[in-house]
């Protein structure tokens, strides 16, 4: 028996993803990296390949402390 990985192998197998419960292993750590920055879509990236789940509870939910570029004024 196959083993079903992530996501893409349940799809691949089954034709759905509806019976798909990713797995919240010890790899399963929550990521400082701010919403929409790359470092977090890289994360997101990872956990779906691995199967784990997308969002871990203690995952960044803020950009407190966070400093930006600031474009000039045209």
């Amino acid at each position: 028996m196959q083993k079903i990985k992530n996501v893409f192998d349940a799809i691949l197998k089954f034709g759905h993803d509806e019976d798909f419960v990713p797995d919240a292993g010890d790899e399963f750590i929550p990521t400082d990296a701010p919403a929409g920055s790359e470092a977090k879509i890289e994360v997101l990236r990872r956990r779906v390949e691995q199967g784990l789940p997308l969002w871990h509870d203690e995952d960044r939910c803020d950009y407190s402390g966070l400093t930006g570029a600031i474009r000039p004024r045209e």
